[in-house]
Formats: structure tokens, C-alpha cells, sequence
């Protein structure tokens, strides 16, 4: 389970010069994943789920400068492409990975208020009716899911990641993207809702072009 993330950071970049978001939240995954392939590969079954969030909504993936070198930066907008990415990858790699019995997945786990929220201002935090001083896994009163809200506890968080990495019901299946624990429809530009997975998202070209571009990037190949 690919479960590393920041969340609307300040600019800053890692020691290879690229976008902070765009390297710890997908070439981390796609490094770590390139390095365990051959035991993937080797375990017959194995599965590999990339979370991701509905924050890929906020943008597609800009190939034509994914480090922020030539427009301005926006955190929330690379917090976007970075969840876009980890889509796309989970549909290249389910691609890739079938025949040797690898299958992928990418997953919108919900609202949960962990550390992930650190770099959020004041007014943000409000705007989700928390404060800087809620402890991790506070729901805001009568935001939970049971109440029609959004917010879930750490483990409704984590059940659709276990769901995806363990569930049978998910055999022979693969490259789509998952939320409260079922697979997620298309969502509509037009629509009013903002459930599902973009279609930028799943879009087979721009996963393709993303693992180039990847390889390119850290140098490994899988």
C-alpha cells in the first residue's frame, strides 16, 4: 500500500530539483514499487494500491511542466496533480503488471483529519469546522459519514485501502480507482457531485505518458 503523502506544502523541491508534492506522493510510490517488482512479480497474486484522493479532481497532470519551473505554484493545485498521478499510475501498472499476475488499484480514502492536514492555514481548518488543536481522527459535530457528512474515523479511513489490498471480491480485477469500499464511477465535469474519478484520471495515454516520464525522472524501469 503506497501510503505516503503531503498535503499543500509550501514550494519547495527535493535534492533532484523536482516539485515536492509531485516527487514524495508518486515517485516515491513508483521508486519503491520499481524496486519490489521482481517479489510482486514472484508472489502470484500480489497487489499494489496507490492512495490517492478525491483532491484529483483539482487538476489533470501538466506534462509540459509538472515541477512548477515555468508557472506560478499553486500547493492545492500540485496536491492535484500529484492524486492525479497516483491514478494514472495505478492504471499503467495494472496495465503492465496482468500478466504476471500484479494488479493495481488507487484508492480515495475519505475525509480524515490526521497530521497530513499540518500545512493547511487557519481559515481552511474552519472552513471543515476543525481547529489546529483536534487530535487526529476528530470528526466535526454532525460531519461523520453515518450523519451525511464526509468525515470518517482512522479505520472507516483505511477500509477501502484493505478492502483493495485483501478483498476477493476484487480478483481478476484491476487499474480502477475505489471509494467507501466499492468502484468508483466516472464523475461528469457538469456534475453537481463530487464523487467518482475524474475521467483525466483514467485515461490510458496519459498513464503511458506519465510512466515515461516517470522512468525519466528516477532513472528505473520496471
Amino acid at each position: 500500500i503506497n501510503n505516503a503523502g503531503i498535503m499543500a506544502t509550501p514550494l519547495a523541491r527535493d535534492s533532484r530539483g523536482y516539485e515536492s508534492q509531485f516527487s514524495a506522493n508518486h515517485l516515491g510510490h513508483f521508486q519503491l514499487t520499481a524496486r519490489l517488482w521482481p517479489a510482486l512479480r514472484n508472489a502470484h497474486g500480489a497487489r499494489v494500491v496507490s492512495v490517492s484522493s478525491r483532491a484529483h479532481q483539482r487538476a489533470g497532470m501538466d506534462f509540459d511542466d509538472p515541477q512548477f519551473q515555468h508557472r506560478a505554484y499553486d500547493r492545492w493545485q500540485a496536491y492535484g496533480q500529484s492524486k492525479t498521478a497516483n491514478v494514472l499510475f495505478a492504471v499503467e501498472l495494472d496495465r503492465r503488471g496482468e500478466a504476471s499476475g500484479v494488479r493495481a488499484f488507487a484508492v480515495h480514502p475519505g475525509a480524515i483529519l490526521t497530521d497530513l492536514s499540518r500545512h493547511m492555514t487557519d481559515e481552511e481548518l474552519r472552513g471543515y469546522g476543525l481547529s489546529r488543536d483536534d487530535k487526529p481522527g476528530f470528526i466535526p459535530a454532525g460531519k461523520s459519514v453515518a450523519e451525511g457528512g464526509d468525515f470518517k474515523t482512522l479505520e472507516q479511513g483505511a477500509a477501502t485501502s484493505v478492502w483493495c489490498a485483501t478483498s476477493p471480491q476484487l480478483a481478476g480485477m484491476g487499474g480502477v480507482y475505489c471509494q467507501d469500499v466499492e468502484i468508483a464511477e466516472v464523475c461528469q465535469p457538469d456534475s453537481a457531485s463530487n464523487d467518482g474519478v475524474s475521467p483525466w484520471a483514467i485515461d490510458p495515454n496519459a498513464a503511458e505518458r506519465l510512466w515515461i516520464l516517470s522512468e525519466e525522472l528516477t532513472g528505473m524501469k520496471f
